[in-house]
């Protein structure tokens, strides 16, 4: 847009001087102008965050007349990521040299035909990193979208558009893929809810593939109501009673790493679960441990890896198993079209196409080997009521053009994180939780490969209740009433009542040192820390543990009835003794302090 104003002038008039004093304030009138202009155009950019790369619109069929119901999306807009068809326009997928070698699409993408059927608004197309390939989000071609809740750091990719329409309010909710992340992660990023449904949940005709074994369709949302919406009338889900988690199941190791104080969002998740589902929902799990023990082939991969000097952990293993298979499937899938039109790519990009004609088809079927397992181990583990919790991303959004978006670590433990419900197939979501360094963070839910509905039942019943936490947790930390010692002994209590629950009795009292070193003022850690003592027949200190504690909290029920035990192994038998029936005051209907007092009596 611009306007054009054309002055005739003559060099032969003698008002030439003045003529020249117009025409130099027409020039100023018409930068000045530009300069408007460009103000304008820069503050429309800054209104849609950089994230469309085709504003359009798809309305719903006419609301049917009463007394049927209305459509269920009614009145909801989203955007789409520009790797879904729409019929009569071209799918760019990301770079110029795609959308210039390929027409209008003849049909709309299954999944967008249906939201529009189901009574929601398509308002345009958004950007998506080159081929949908990246979990960054920077696009040199369409531009990097802003990142809504951290402008100087990237969005995250694929879909980073998508995400950021999200983010915001642009929209209700908006589509990506997620092959690798491409939801997960630009949610983490931007602070928003992303759903990556179980493989083949979702159709993906429409829409661009990837790696055919990885590839989902995801979504975004900021509610939690709106995601259930939408994912009730994409999954088709008939009604049905929602379901409670009966376990909580806590990856240790993943939050280990984590790059950020995991304190904070354990402490939430806990409380959460704890007030909502009982302290009894709980559970710890040690990841590497557990698929060492349960992916065989796995460990045949390890030994099949075993020349490198450095033994990469299992963790990291699926992630090159899921990085090599994204590679190899993607290159095959375009393989004609790289070829034909020989795109200018991203170098990155270029070097992971250039590795897969490296990778062999045995290679190929020991990670798809791997993958069938992982899929059946994590599905045996979770059964239909259990939900997995990891951090989303191993770190904070990076900074925009930042070097470390190319290290090989951040890669490795990013895609650590990303690979278990990529390759196992399993649906996740990605829940905003609170932010560190005016950064947001997440945790992510993991659920069965076909438990989807579970999951969106399990994130609306939990969701307040979890931002609840975080900002009670927030506003604690910022008026100094609580600090990180107090929450990290909690997460070392938990730690190590999950070992005590598996008889790993030394690793538990590990833990409870460990909480005891961060919060010396809690009874409950000695109490415990006795009970492990006693296991391994420690009885001296077990009674030294049970005497902290009881000076710690004179109404320790189970402080005393460890004590008593310990006395009665050791041969002091009146002090045992006194221990029991003191217990037995405090807590009248407890039957093994009366039959412990009772029985050393007749002694």
């Amino acid at each position: 847009m611009g306007l054009i104003t054309m002055v005739s002038t003559s060099s032969s008039s003698p008002t030439a001087p003045s003529t020249r004093a117009n025409l130099l304030v027409l020039l100023g009138l018409g930068l000045a102008g530009i300069l408007l202009l460009t103000r304008k155009l820069k503050r429309a950019v800054r209104e849609d965050f950089g994230a469309f790369v085709q504003k359009l619109q798809l309305l719903p069929p006419p609301q049917p007349a009463p007394p049927k119901a209305r459509h269920p999306l009614t009145d909801l807009t989203f955007a789409v990521s520009d790797v879904f068809d729409i019929e009569g326009f071209v799918t760019g997928c990301g770079h110029p040299d795609w959308a210039s070698t390929h027409g209008a699409a003849s049909k709309t993408a299954v999944v967008v035909s249906t939201l529009v059927e189901g009574g929601a608004t398509c308002v345009g197309k958004t950007v998506v990193d080159e081929l949908a390939y990246s979990i960054n989000g920077e696009n040199r071609h369409y531009g990097t979208p802003t990142n809504p809740a951290a402008p100087a750091r990237v969005p995250g990719g694929s879909s980073s558009g998508a995400a950021v329409t999200v983010a915001a309010k642009l929209v209700d909710f908006s589509l990506g893929v997620d092959t690798v992340g491409g939801v997960r992660v630009p949610a983490a990023f931007c602070g928003v809810i992303g759903f990556r449904p179980s493989y083949g949940a979702l159709s993906n005709m429409g829409m661009l593939t990837i790696s055919p074994s990885l590839d989902t369709v995801g979504l975004f949302a900021n509610d939690p109501d709106v995601l259930r919406r939408v994912g009730h009338v994409l999954l088709q889900l008939p009604f049905g009673v929602q379901r409670k988690p009966r376990q909580i199941i806590i990856a240790d190791d993943c939050f280990e790493l984590f790059k950020i104080p995991f304190d904070k969002l354990a402490q939430a998740l806990i409380t959460s679960t704890e007030k909502l589902f009982g302290r009894q929902a709980l559970k710890h799990e040690i990841f590497e441990e557990f698929l060492c023990s349960n992916v065989p082939s796995l460990k045949k991969f390890h030994t099949y890896k075993s020349d490198a000097k450095d033994k990469t952990s299992s963790l990291g293993m699926l992630a090159n198993i899921m990085h090599a298979l994204h590679r190899y499937e993607f290159s095959n899938i375009h393989e004609e079209w790289l070829k034909t039109e020989k795109p200018v790519l991203d170098p990155v990009i270029s070097a992971h196409l250039n590795d897969a004609a490296e990778i062999s088809d045995t290679e190929i079927e020991k990670y798809r080997s791997v993958r069938n397992e992982m899929r059946a181990a994590i599905n045996t583990l979770l059964k239909d009521d259990g939900i997995l919790v990891i951090p989303t991303t191993y770190a904070l959004p990076p900074k925009l053009n930042a070097k470390e978006l190319l290290s090989e670590d951040y890669k490795l433990r990013s895609y650590s994180l990303l690979s278990l419900a990529s390759l196992s197939g399993c649906c996740q979501v990605t829940i905003p939780l609170g932010s560190h360094d005016k950064c947001p963070t997440s945790i992510s839910f993991i659920a069965r490969q076909g438990g989807d509905r579970f999951l969106l039942d399990t994130l609306q019943s939990m969701y307040a209740t979890l931002q609840e936490q975080a900002d009670v947790l927030a506003t604690s930390k910022q008026s100094g009433r609580a600090g990180n010692p107090e929450i990290s002994a909690d997460v070392a209590k938990e730690k190590g009542n999950q070992a005590y629950k598996d008889k790993q009795w030394q690793k538990a009292i590990g833990y409870y040192t460990e909480a005891i070193k961060l919060n010396d003022k809690n009874a409950t850690y000695y109490s415990n820390r006795a009970a492990a003592y006693l296991e391994l027949k420690s009885f001296h200190q077990a009674e030294a543990d049970c005497s902290k504690a009881i000076d710690l909290d004179k109404k320790n029920v189970k402080a005393y009835l460890r004590r008593g035990t310990a006395r009665e192994f050791l041969g002091y038998y009146k002090e045992a003794t006194e221990d029991f029936r003191y217990a037995s005051v405090l807590e009248p209907t407890n039957k093994r302090a009366a039959a412990s007092a009772e029985r050393l009596r007749k002694l």
